[in-house]
């Protein structure tokens, strides 16, 4: 009988998410060799202090400060530090060694991926990253291979679990959005500086992944809109659940074509008005979904944990097996497909309905006065609700316009925006939401 071949797998990082990796690795090694068709021996953690108390008790004698000498010995090595350096040194590092890699660093993969991925291609190796987009979802393999004879046109992702918990807050019990904030960071969904989910960023650089995937072509943080929630107010919220919509914060990517007729991919995160009967408005509290719509397969939606230290794991040691299995059958490794060159359009190429908020003088004339300018625009207005406010100090009463329009591009709309502020009733745009699914 031959016997099993072992593979060395090296560890970088050990936080929430590598910690779980490593309890699995070691907890369920028989199985994951019945699996692989080899020992997945682990190697080593490398970390930046080895005494360090941790959540999961692993073997001391794994833990070492010295990552490149562990990267060099390794058949596998599974990347979970974050951050650009040294992550991405020790990644190409291992690539050139010959070794296939797993990370889950999509703040890297947006802004260097083509770098790693045509390292892998020269060396033959497989780069995975299934964990860089929404945990545990199985949603980046289903895009690539799954997908891979159909065409995408269209990707709409609840991808960051911190920004989908303060809406709901929001939206369920009627919080501002600072206690919503403070209720996500006493539960552990936040961090302390909780910048790159509520302003977008991390989402963003999901958002460039998947477009990446989907259509083909390489996209970077530099193409992607991004726009937070911080500007998302309770009143924005309850008059969307009035008008029968909820707020998420969506990473977007769709094909379509500007007004000069070139087609080209819009690739944006931004607060987004949904239908409530739309799938995606029923994903609640912490959790991910990603829908897509595709040409022949039509509509599918991914939903699952997007957070976690063993729902994430669970995405790594599938990218894992995948790896371990290719190093035992042989042949070259699979990265990602970039046979289309499609240009990356700006916001304003974006076609949409749109919630506009507006605080409006209460005198006779005025929706007259704004349904003509929105119409000399080419906005065409298919919801307009009013609702009178009298000031207590002053009892100087105001109207609150709470607007929905039809479908209309962003450079038309933002124009019939800066028109509205000019109008000598209008007090203030207190808000202006996009709205899809509609």
């Amino acid at each position: 009988m031959t016997e099993m071949r072992t593979l060395k797998v090296a560890l970088l990082g050990c936080g929430n998410v590598g910690a779980q990796v490593a309890r699995i690795l070691i907890e369920d090694a028989d199985a994951l060799a019945a699996r692989t068709g080899a020992r997945l021996q682990l190697s080593g953690i490398a970390v930046r202090n080895v005494n360090a108390d941790r959540e999961v008790e692993l073997p001391q004698e794994l833990f070492t400060t010295d990552a490149e000498t562990l990267v060099k010995d390794a058949d596998l090595v599974i990347e979970l530090m974050g951050g650009i350096e040294p992550a991405r040194t020790l990644i190409l590092s291992a690539l050139r060694n010959g070794a296939c890699v797993v990370t889950g660093n999509k703040a890297l993969l947006a802004q260097d991926g083509p770098t790693l991925y045509e390292e892998a291609d020269k060396a033959g190796v497989q780069l995975s990253y299934e964990a860089a987009v929404a945990g545990a979802i199985p949603i980046l393999r289903p895009i690539r291979d799954s997908l891979s004879g159909d065409r995408i046109t269209r990707v709409l992702g609840i991808v960051n679990g911190t920004t989908n918990f303060i809406l709901d807050q929001m939206d369920t019990t009627g919080a501002q959005f600072a206690d919503a904030l403070a209720e996500a960071q006493r539960l552990g969904y936040a961090e302390a500086d909780p910048t790159a989910d509520v302003e977008g960023h991390d989402a963003a650089a999901k958002a460039a992944i998947l477009a990446s995937l989907s259509f083909h072509t390489r996209f970077g943080l530099e193409n992607v809109h991004c726009e937070g929630i911080t500007s998302v107010t309770a009143s924005d919220i309850a008059a969307a659940k009035d008008a029968g919509f909820v707020i998420k914060l969506l990473a977007i990517a769709e094909k379509l074509v500007d007004a000069e007729g070139k087609e080209g991919v819009s690739v944006r995160v931004h607060p987004t008005l949904l239908p409530r009967e739309h799938p995606l408005a029923a994903v609640h509290g912490a959790f991910n979904a990603v829908f897509i719509e595709a040409e022949n397969a039509g509509e599918l939606m991914f939903y699952g944990q997007g957070a976690g230290g063993t729902p994430t794991a669970s995405a790594v040691l599938g990218d894992l097996v995948s790896a371990a299995r290719r190093l035992v059958l042989g042949g070259p490794g699979r990265t990602e497909t970039t046979t289309g060159h499609v240009p990356a359009l700006p916001i304003d190429a974006a076609t949409t309905s749109y919630y506009i908020g507006l605080d409006v003088a209460d005198q006779p004339g005025v929706l007259a006065k704004i349904a003509q300018l929105f119409a000399e625009h080419g906005v065409s207005i298919e919801i307009m609700r009013q609702t009178i406010h009298r000031d207590a100090e002053s009892n100087v009463e105001s109207a609150e316009l709470r607007i929905v329009t039809h479908r209309a591009s962003e450079a038309a709309l933002a124009a019939t925006v800066e028109a509205v502020k000019g109008l000598d009733v209008i007090n203030s745009v207190t808000s202006v939401l996009r709205v899809e699914g509609v």
